[in-house]
């Protein structure tokens, strides 16, 4: 088995859509990336290349690369998991969580455990998303963004 950690964090602005865990969630403000800036998928991207020993979303998917401008971060995940088909790994468990002031992101997290599960071929009950709130502390509590984090078990997968 395999453990992996990762951290991201992007800026809220204006005129952009808030994408967490691919999900469109109606806010006045959303997160400025290269990308759909998508802070839970990053950090869980992170979390399993560490976990193979792959380096970072910076390394595999650069911010200079075109291709990738506001790309929808499921398809960098869906990437993400045929390197660990390749590897021969499969998820044990991903435990997550969202720092965020506002919105609210309990009513939204189901579906984006859905998601989740869906791009890495594994059961809902592998994946654990929470959120908090800094308490108005920080630059997620004056609203200026939004951070994530994640940690990943990887197993490697039975050959039959």
């Amino acid at each position: 088995m395999k453990v992996g950690i990762g951290y991201d964090v992007h800026t809220l602005t204006e005129n952009r859509k808030l994408i967490i865990g691919g999900v469109n969630i109606p806010f006045e403000k959303g997160l400025k990336g290269h990308s759909d800036a998508d802070v839970l998928i990053h950090a869980i991207m992170d979390s399993l290349l560490g976990a193979m020993g792959k380096g970072d979303i910076g390394k595999i998917f650069p911010d200079t690369d075109k291709h990738y401008k506001d790309l929808d971060s499921r398809i960098l995940l869906r990437q993400v998991y045929k390197l660990m088909v390749e590897n021969n790994l499969q998820v044990g468990n991903i435990d997550a969580v969202i720092i965020a002031q506002n919105p609210k992101m309990s009513p939204y997290i189901d579906a984006m455990k859905k998601n989740i599960a869906y791009d890495l071929n594994t059961s809902i009950s592998n994946i654990n998303i929470k959120a908090t709130t800094t308490e108005q502390l920080g630059f997620e509590g004056r609203g200026e963004g939004i951070a994530a984090q994640a940690i990943c078990l990887l197993e490697i997968k039975e050959k039959l």
